[in-house]
């Protein structure tokens, strides 16, 4: 058994790692209601964007009336013989299993088109770091290095999500489709609607099947054990649970695409149509950029509540120990003394 003063000196470590988790803990409290609001912010934007472009399909054609044929390349659908995916991970550890199990989620997809040539979008650093050891990077002369290859990294994006930064990756993967070179884009990442509610996705985004429906070609639903977690981690750190409401916002934005008016154009309606449709593919990434930032301080918050929790459970098992160890260097003093004067 180790000494007193040896369990000492682990309980004083062990009370500074945990006012470390907890400070960590609030800190991640804090950044996740500041990722709520942006997330909320955006959303009355993404409406208003899907429900004109609803009603611009309502108006304009589509399809060409001489040739029958799609207007906008994004709308064209291929036979899937090279495949894109965005995968969407942290910048940072210290968020329990949040990174692992984005990539897993992104490699079991991987896996499931095998057949497939697959080209990987790494966003965050994490998951250019997980890619790089395993798979080659692609050459500029556009010869391939094997089956998956990686395309294309972005660190450091989610440190302070902007559009312009989705809008950058999505305009290389738009060329990429437009030209043929990849028939299909998905994107794998976490999608966040509250700190319970929140589940892994790999999403179908071009071609663009149908505007407004998000096509969830996997997702995977946390576990009852971990929403209990969460909703224990957001009650220490005083985090509401519910989603927040947009009903309102979200009916007003759908007010627009379903007016039974006719609106009047400054540019053709398939022109802005084409214009519009980009800007639409980008939102989505925006999207899941705004979303896993949120779902990630929500992990890292969750994952230190833990921390906390376990080093205190330490603490009270160290000073049951040190108590016991202390009780027993008394114990052995005073039956030296008894013995002593029992000697005499």
């Amino acid at each position: 058994m180790a000494n007193l003063l040896d369990i000492r000196r682990r309980i004083r470590s062990v009370r500074n790692t945990r006012q470390i988790t907890k400070a960590m803990q609030m800190v991640s409290a804090a950044k996740l209601r500041r990722a709520q609001e942006r997330a909320i912010a955006a959303r009355p934007y993404a409406e208003m964007l899907t429900n004109v472009l609803k009603s611009l399909v309502a108006r304009a054609e589509t399809y060409d009336p001489q040739t029958g044929e799609l207007r906008h390349p994004l709308l064209i659908r291929r036979p899937e013989n090279n495949i894109t995916i965005i995968v969407v991970s942290g910048e940072k550890g210290l968020a329990g299993a949040f990174n692992s199990n984005i990539l897993r989620a992104a490699m079991n997809f991987m896996a499931s088109k095998q057949d497939k040539n697959i080209d990987i979008i790494a966003v965050g650093k994490k998951a250019r770091d997980y890619f790089r050891r395993r798979y080659p990077e692609a050459t500029e002369g556009g010869e391939r290095k094997g089956n998956i290859q990686i395309v294309a990294e972005y660190g450091g994006l989610l440190n302070r999500v902007a559009f312009s930064s989705a809008r950058k990756v999505v305009d290389s993967v738009i060329a990429s489709y437009v030209h043929a070179t990849t028939d299909a884009v998905y994107l794998a990442y976490n999608e966040f609607k509250s700190v319970i509610s929140q589940r892994l996705v790999v999403d179908h985004v071009l071609p663009v099947e149908k505007i407004g429906e998000v096509v969830h070609e996997t997702a995977e639903e946390a576990t009852e054990e971990e929403r209990k977690r969460r909703i224990q981690a957001a009650l220490h750190a005083g985090v509401g649970v519910r989603p927040a409401d947009t009903g309102a916002i979200d009916q007003r934005a759908a007010a627009f695409g379903t007016a039974q008016v006719d609106y009047i154009y400054e540019q053709p309606p398939h022109k802005l149509f084409s214009d519009l449709l980009p800007k639409y593919v980008a939102i989505q990434l925006y999207r899941a950029m705004l979303e896993s930032e949120a779902a990630e301080h929500a992990a890292r918050m969750t994952a230190m509540d833990a921390a906390t929790n376990n080093a205190g459970e330490m603490i009270d098992s160290l000073t049951l120990d040190m108590n016991r160890v202390r009780q027993a260097k008394i114990t052995r003093e005073i039956i030296e003394i008894v013995s002593g004067a029992a000697a005499l």
